[in-house]
């Protein structure tokens, strides 16, 4: 199969039903692979020849399981967090960018991924506005729908209504879009929680999940991400260097010719995975002892910032790889030399 779930996820059943043994092959590979095949033509019966051929001599293709239920779920519940997320971001730069255009002292005041901030622009986006409701007025305003930081909020918009007395051509229809695009952050924001609230209980029923979650810097979102890109099956993968390997993190050998140790981040690997294990690096970094002594040594190496995220998100992989095979919760000091 060059498809993993999506359109194909029904005819993966009914093999697997049928105890038909799956194998998984990138649409990249087999677009390379069909390069060494007579006949330049794309159809489905020349790539359907090539991936069969190419199953038939290969011992590297990875067998294709489906996912149990959770699994399957967090994987479209994270997908569909991931849009929303997207969504948002993209709504945001068009509100600032709206906004920016008839009052940028308000702009540069707000921060629009707040809730309260947000709150304002639903009634006020221009500077005549604001003057004419005063910043007492406002206050009184913003706290009736319980925004926090009421006072410290309202007393920005004042100042910033007080820097500009000019209206720009348009002002007027800009403020309704404003007034829109608040609206649709809101219930972006909205829906985004409720897919949160979704995972958290998908993610809690799994059997990994109380391990998965004991690592520093991996909670309910990072962890569900790990599930589906993983199926919590890291049988798969055999060992933790090819766990690794997928999420990008183990450098591919680039050698050619006399040139040795040419070592190169691997073309393919799945950028979701790796982005779990670099963002609970961060996170760890700052809430984990062991992890911010073993940034803080490799940054003392002479390597970059990023280097030594890389590295620590790397380390990572060995150890939530350990604990899952031993089903035991994350400890800063391991059983065996806790003991000694």
């Amino acid at each position: 199969m060059d498809l993993a779930d999506g359109g194909a996820a029904l005819l993966i059943a009914v093999l697997v039903d049928h105890d038909q043994p799956l194998l998984y092959i990138s649409g990249r590979a087999v677009n390379r692979a069909a390069g060494g095949y007579r006949g330049e033509g794309k159809t489905d019966a020349r790539d359907a020849a090539v991936i069969a051929d190419q199953a038939r001599m290969r011992r590297d293709l990875t067998p294709l399981r489906p996912g149990d239920d959770i699994t399957v779920e967090l994987k479209l519940l994270t997908a569909r967090r991931t849009d929303l997320v997207c969504d948002r971001t993209r709504v945001i730069n068009r509100l600032r960018a709206t906004l920016t255009g008839i009052f940028p002292a308000l702009e540069r005041a707000l921060d629009v991924t707040n809730a309260g901030p947000l709150v304002l622009l639903t009634s006020y986006q221009t500077p005549a506005a604001l003057r004419r409701t005063g910043r007492v007025r406002l206050e009184t305003w913003l706290r009736n729908r319980r925004v926090r930081g009421a006072d410290q909020l309202a007393q920005a918009a004042a100042e910033a209504a007080k820097r500009q007395h000019t209206a720009v051509p348009g002002e007027k229809l800009a403020a309704r879009l404003v007034h829109t695009l608040a609206r649709e952050v809101m219930a972006l924001n909205e829906q985004i929680k409720d897919v949160e609230q979704l995972i958290e209980g998908r993610f809690r029923q799994h059997e990994h999940a109380e391990v998965i979650a004991s690592m520093p810097g991996i909670g309910t979102i990072l962890g569900a991400e790990f599930l589906a890109a993983t199926s919590g099956d890291m049988d798969v993968f055999g060992n933790p260097d090819r766990l690794a390997g997928f999420a990008g993190l183990a450098p591919a050998p680039w050698d050619s010719g006399r040139i040795r140790g040419n070592l190169h981040r691997p073309r393919r690997y799945h950028r979701g995975l790796q982005r779990v294990f670099y963002q609970s690096a961060l996170i760890s970094i700052r809430t984990c002892a062991e992890s911010k002594r073993f940034y803080e040594r490799k940054r003392a190496e002479g390597k970059r910032h990023t280097q030594a995220v890389l590295a620590l998100a790397r380390r990572r992989v060995n150890v939530l790889w350990a604990l899952l095979r031993d089903q035991r919760l994350y400890q800063p000091t391991p059983p065996a030399a806790h003991a000694a």
